[in-house]
């Protein structure tokens, strides 16, 4: 039996003999657009929790007129259908009922379309933008615990980067039902800094009550979306520049229904032990400076850390020091299970330095339990270091079953510097370097590696094709490191599964692009008129995630004038049928972690490309907000 083999029975064992994961009950999410003038797209979810054998009915309700079964045989293929006799002047709902064994076994929710419903592949959101601000990232949660999503977007006025002095506005946050219904807002106040290293802020069903919370660090001032203040409310702790160099930290659960805080702790690590006005010399001595930019890099994750149930990672530092926290909110109470300091001993020493503007969890070494790739490093689900390549800061990573002829799973990872491995492809449970690629100064290129992608975007060669931006790296590698083609695409930003076949689409700024691999040239598949996309130069959109219908992705951007989202749908029919990527372990916890400072696309913990083996579906258990009251 070869290593891949050995690899994939070992991580069929672990889904199947270690605890299973406790994850959200979610709906059909049942999805109808427009897509011509006489005809309508229904998608809907496989859940994980379906029986193999399960198919569809879709039936049509038209204005107060009785439920119509669209389809003559129960549909065991793709979970989408295309409506082409509805009479569309009209009101309109879809619903799709599972069978099992010739039995339906309960109507999804319905979807409505209204009557003379435009032609157009998005959902609009209205938003309540705050004067001066935009929606910049949100995640997504089943905030009220009914199986669908709701958003929580962090409306971002003026911001600084830590490099850059200057006051900021307040961080916000709102949420939102998808009918635009704002459920909360939440000011974190004068002592939080706007921007992207520092608010951070994740949501998900930490206690497994079936609701999502919302965490993230906050300080004197911080205000709940009942008005109650967390800390001094006089406090003001900037200083001349706009830092905030002094002062309390916490960190906060929210409740995602109310955006209500339930529990407030300190936040771990402090800037400085036993003070909190610690002088520049004692922050330079220990972080690297002392004005406010490397130990004011914060990240933030969720990981199954015991196999079964959340937990929330926050973490400090990753230039110099690096600091991980993990938390467990758990029966209303808030504790720390487990901190890594890299200056903790020498043992501790190899893991500084080695952080990104992003991370990544999932279970490398197939025991259950997850792990923090935390760029050129992984943090074991215990709290200590599993391995350290050395090989430093970078601001891209993937991370997912990128050659599906190695064993396990693997990293993409680029080096913000010059260096013999401006990107590299390694083993994700033990750090070996499958391969690397020099980065070589070019003109005015200060850094080196500024972005890096890896898809399959080429179905000649197995597994995910991988190319970067900057440092004079050209070309496009394959999954093996050989050079496949002295053209990249110039998009190398996000990724999206759009048009039904097993390769990525490119996601950049507001257009899909497709990747034409024998003309070697990039083709736009959709251009979102009117939208706008995040974060400068990131060019990133609010969030991308399989938020409903079939396992295709939605992407959201907003508007120009900042007034709602737009969340496209494909209409595109596919052959494919897979499980919701809500419910694979890895994806669903990247969209999670996906507003965290310098977002990045999400994976699978399975080979999703061209040649692929249809995936083990996962063993979970989900957990209502029904059930639990």
């Amino acid at each position: 039996m070869n290593r891949k083999l050995i690899f994939l029975w070992l991580m069929l064992a672990s889904s199947l003999l270690h605890a299973q994961r406790y994850m959200e009950d979610l709906e059909r999410g049942v999805v109808a657009t427009r897509v011509t003038e006489k005809k309508i797209f229904i998608s809907w979810r496989l859940l994980a929790t379906d029986d193999p054998a399960v198919s569809f009915n879709v039936y049509r309700v038209s204005g107060k007129g009785k439920a119509v079964k669209l389809n003559k045989k129960p549909l065991t293929g793709p979970t989408h259908f295309t409506d082409s006799l509805a009479d569309l002047t009209a009101t309109n709902a879809w619903y799709v009922q599972p069978l099992v064994r010739g039995k339906e076994t309960g109507a999804s929710r319905q979807f409505v379309l209204k009557e003379s419903a435009p032609v157009q592949a998005y959902l609009e959101l209205p938003v309540q933008t705050p004067e001066g601000y935009a929606p910049n990232d949100a995640s997504a949660g089943d905030l009220d615990g009914d199986g669908a999503y709701e958003l929580v977007v962090h409306m971002a006025g003026r911001g600084r980067d830590n490099s850059q002095k200057g006051v900021t506005d307040e961080p916000i946050l709102h949420a939102y039902k998808l009918d635009g219904t704002l459920l909360w807002s939440i000011n974190l106040g004068k002592n939080i800094r706007e921007g992207a290293h520092y608010t951070q802020f994740l949501v998900y069903d930490l206690d497994g009550d079936g609701r999502a919370e919302v965490a993230c660090k906050t300080a004197d001032g911080s205000k709940d979306a009942k008005g109650k203040i967390i800390g001094d409310a006089n406090a003001d702790h900037r200083n001349e520049n706009g830092y905030i160099l002094k002062g309390p930290e916490f960190l906060t659960i929210f409740d995602g229904l109310t955006g209500a805080a339930l529990a407030t702790t300190d936040y771990i690590p402090a800037r400085y032990p036993d003070t909190l006005e610690p002088t520049e010399a004692q922050l330079k001595a220990m972080w690297g400076d002392g004005y406010g930019n490397r130990f004011d890099r914060f990240l933030g994750c969720i990981a199954y850390l015991d196999g079964e149930r959340p937990s929330l990672v926050m973490s400090r530092g990753y230039y110099t020091r690096t600091v991980l926290a993990a938390f467990n909110w758990r029966d209303g109470k808030l504790s720390n299970v487990w901190t890594f300091d890299s200056d903790a001993s020498e043992t501790n020493r190899p893991y500084r330095g080695q952080g990104n503007h992003n991370l990544s969890v999932g279970d490398v070494d197939a025991d259950g339990k997850d792990e923090i790739i935390f760029g050129a490093c992984v943090i074991d689900d215990n709290g200590t270091g599993l391995y350290s390549t050395g090989l430093g800061h970078g601001d891209a990573l993937h991370f997912t079953d990128l050659d599906p002829e190695k064993p396990g799973l693997e990293v993409f990872d680029i080096q913000e510097r010059f260096d013999d491995a401006g990107m590299h492809f390694r083993n994700a449970r033990t750090g070996e370097i499958y391969w690397k690629k020099p980065s070589v100064k070019a003109g005015d290129d200060g850094e080196g590696p500024g972005r890096g992608n890896a898809f399959d975007i080429d179905p000649r060669y197995a597994g995910f094709e991988c190319w970067v931006k900057g440092a004079n790296l050209r070309g496009l590698y394959s999954a093996k490191g050989e050079k496949i083609s002295d053209n990249e695409p110039s998009s190398c930003n996000f990724g999206v599964w759009w048009d039904g076949d097993l390769l990525r689409e490119l996601l950049d700024k507001n257009t899909i692009y497709k990747w034409d691999w024998q003309a070697g040239a990039q083709r736009p598949l959709l251009v979102a008129q009117e939208c706008t996309s995040n974060n400068g130069t990131k060019a990133t959109p609010v969030l991308s995630a399989d938020l409903f219908g079939d396992w295709r992705e939605e992407v959201i951007w907003r508007t120009n004038d900042n007034k709602a989202l737009r969340i496209y749908t494909t209409s595109v029919p596919t052959t494919y049928r897979f499980t919701t990527l809500m419910q694979d372990p890895v994806y669903r916890l990247a969209i999670a972690w996906q507003n965290v400072a310098y977002n990045q696309p999400p994976h699978t913990s399975y080979y999703l490309g061209e040649g692929m083996q249809q995936p083990q579906r996962y063993q979970i258990k989900t957990v209502s907000a029904e059930t639990k009251r």
